[in-house]
């Protein structure tokens, strides 16, 4: 069941990079027509705009990694603990 999910998660994913990576062609079409004419600010904005659209997904991958670090630190100690009480046990 978690394979399936985690399937489609993955796929949901990539069919939404496919529907962003055709916007920073017009951002960047935008910018340079807005240059050319001799309006730097706005091409300014829209860059400051675009850096912190990027960032969240980095972010966002990151915290997730982060988590399954964590999980996965707890989860071995648990298991180190369990092991380190059976081997006790059968030592006697």
């Amino acid at each position: 069941m978690k394979k399936k999910i985690a399937l489609l998660t993955l796929l949901f994913i990539a069919l939404l990079i496919i529907d962003a990576s055709a916007q920073c062609a017009m951002c960047r079409a935008t910018v340079e027509t807005n240059l050319s004419e001799g309006r730097g600010a706005f091409g300014t904005g829209i860059n400051f705009g675009i850096l912190y659209l990027l960032s969240a997904p980095y972010l966002l991958i990151g915290g997730l990694i982060l988590l399954w670090y964590k999980v996965g630190k707890k989860e071995l100690k648990a298991r180190t603990a369990l092991e380190k009480q059976l081997s006790d046990i059968y030592k006697k």
